[in-house]
Parts: structure tokens; C-alpha cells; sequence
């Protein structure tokens, strides 16, 4: 279990907490795409994360243990 602390001084979490809004109007294609994905849902399972992850060949571990290149 994470605590409060640890979420706070983890460097993405402040930098998630402290980024701003997107207001960016979404593009027509943006928009679409966004629809056909809703409508594709309301007739299909969404796919799993772990099934995605296993389609690409990773795992969830190695997700989290990654560290950009510095």
C-alpha cells in the first residue's frame, strides 16, 4: 500500500498534481475517433490492460520497474 507521503514526494505524481489543464479544443479527427470508440464500446468488452500488455510482449512489473534513458 502507497502512502500519502510516498505519493506526494514521488516526482510524476507532484508533476501530474501540478500540471494544468488541457483546454486544447480536440480536432475533428481527435473528435471521430473519440466517437467511434464510444460507439465501438457500447457493442464490444473492452480489452483488458493485461491482454494488451501480453499482446505487446510486456509485462506490468517491467512497466513499473522502467527508467527513461537519462
Amino acid at each position: 500500500m502507497v502512502t500519502l507521503i510516498e505519493t506526494m514526494l514521488d516526482p510524476v505524481s507532484r508533476a501530474v498534481a501540478n500540471a494544468s489543464v488541457d483546454d486544447e479544443a480536440l480536432t475533428a479527427e481527435c473528435a471521430k475517433s473519440l466517437g467511434e470508440a464510444g460507439e465501438w464500446l457500447k457493442h464490444n468488452n473492452g480489452i483488458p490492460h493485461e491482454q494488451v500488455l501480453a499482446e505487446l510482449g510486456i509485462t506490468q512489473e517491467e512497466i513499473e520497474k522502467y527508467q527513461a534513458p537519462r
